[in-house]
């Protein structure tokens, strides 16, 4: 795994619970991005019982099983991921902007920390390149959890 900021390895998740929401469209790169969340929470002393992982079909449907979640105050942290990648149509625009505002309304709204692992790629070699966004999405969120 390459976490690009190694200081984040003195945060303890051991006592932590984390629920991981991930897009199942693209699933050859948000597979992959799960992966890396696993290795780094691992890593940070999290116990694997204490994460649940939600599949939802896209990027879209982010913000919406969030927000569930969070209200069931049953989490420290979430962790959103997906793999939006440019097409010939504008859609590209639209879903970027709703996963992106979304879960920053989850965050501010529900008042939980969510790590914002949504790759927003021009085609699948740049998204493969950057599959270390889980990881880093798992660390973000782990440190605003522990700021609670």
């Amino acid at each position: 795994m390459q976490v690009r900021n190694k200081t984040y390895t003195y945060l303890d998740g051991s006592k932590l619970k984390g629920c991981i929401v991930a897009a199942r469209w693209n699933s050859e790169i948000t597979d992959n991005l799960l992966k890396e969340v696993f290795q780094t929470l691992k890593k940070c002393k999290m116990l694997e019982k204490n994460i649940r992982v939600i599949r939802v079909a896209g990027s879209v449907e982010l913000p919406f099983a969030l927000h569930k979640l969070a209200s069931t105050k049953k989490y420290d942290f979430l962790v959103a991921l997906g793999c939006i990648i440019r097409g010939e149509t504008p859609h590209f625009d639209y879903v970027c902007k709703i996963a992106q505002e979304g879960v920053l309304e989850v965050m501010l709204e529900d008042d939980v920390p969510v790590g914002f692992g949504v790759l927003t790629v021009n085609n699948i070699k740049q998204a493969r390149k950057r599959i270390h966004v889980g990881g880093e999405a798992a660390l973000a969120a782990l440190e605003l959890a522990s700021l609670k």
